[in-house]
């Protein structure tokens, strides 16, 4: 009986001891992190003091005082809005498209998913406000047809688009996702349903669509968090402007705290966006519950 708990307690020491290193850093780079960033958000901090607990006052202001709040708020709620199901539909058809067992299409995919390897790098910002400038390349292959561009970044209306193009654009990663869901599709599913005369549309919307609800599903969730997180594009393409039109919620923060040394301002604005992403989150898997199936759940699709 001893040895047996003796074993057990040297597998479970052995098994703290591999852990170690992950819960060392979770402790140091995560949790404790967290804990500061929680206590300063009660605080007056700037850096170059010691903070002062100022109590509530830091949310009351935001809540109540700060139309830049409000404003960058609506900003990303319109670029989730947007982007997230435009981002989601086209790797979803180009995910389908490139589903398919012909020649030099490894070649292809490879091609596409390209653009998303250097990800939302400032090398890419930089490319996309020289395309979408006034003297920009997208003005000057329009100029070869008589079309007459604008100022896609300068004008308010157009602004926040060339953002949402950008992150349409890589869509690699998404569409690889939905690439490996379609492969677990069983390709028998099809087949009956052509045997029972069903069409390619019949076929999309009652068998590819709920098969890849989960995949779907879990793409949704990483879109919305990684979309409300948008910052490199709009502080290295438009900086905000013109007239506040691309001005994000990360945006605000960042401003907040290295441009105007408000650490405890800032710290409360990201506990707010943690608190509407987690709610945005949970909402996502209430419903969830409607529109994703399972093949355990045993439900009928029809």
């Amino acid at each position: 009986m001893q040895r047996t708990k003796r074993r057990t307690n040297e597998t479970n020491l052995a098994g703290y001891i591999f852990i170690s290193p992950w819960l060392i850093g979770f402790l140091l780079l995560t949790l404790w992190p967290m804990a500061q960033s929680i206590y300063l958000s009660f605080t007056e901090y700037s850096l170059l003091d010691d903070p002062v607990w100022v109590g509530g006052q830091n949310y009351s202001n935001i809540f109540f005082n700060d139309d830049l709040f409000y404003k960058s708020l609506t900003v990303t709620f319109a670029f989730v809005i947007i982007s997230v199901p435009l981002k989601l539909f086209f790797s979803l058809m180009v995910a389908m498209l490139l589903n398919k067992n012909l020649k030099g299409m490894s070649l292809y995919r490879t091609a596409i998913y390209f653009p998303s390897l250097i990800g939302t790098s400032v090398a890419v910002a930089v490319l996309w406000r020289n395309m979408f400038g006034a003297d920009g390349y997208v003005n000057h292959v329009l100029s070869w047809f008589g079309i007459e561009g604008v100022g896609w970044i300068a004008n308010p209306e157009t602004s926040l688009g060339t953002l949402i193009l950008l992150t349409t654009w890589q869509f690699g990663s998404t569409m690889v996702i939905f690439l490996a869901g379609l492969k677990q599709i069983p390709q028998d599913l099809y087949e009956s349903a052509s045997v029972d005369g069903a069409g390619n549309i019949k076929k999309f919307f009652h068998i590819t669509l709920p098969m890849l609800s989960p995949v779907m599903f879990f793409n949704l969730v990483l879109g919305v968090i990684g979309s409300f997180q948008m910052f490199t594009q709009a502080f290295i393409i438009t900086k905000g402007g013109p007239v506040n039109s691309t001005y994000t919620y990360a945006l605000f923060l960042f401003e907040q705290a290295f441009k105007h040394y408000q650490m405890g301002y800032a710290s409360a604005l990201a506990w707010i966006l943690l608190v509407i992403v987690a709610v945005l989150t949970a909402i996502n898997f209430l419903v969830s519950r409607y529109w994703v199936f399972y093949e355990s759940d045993g439900r009928d699709t029809r």
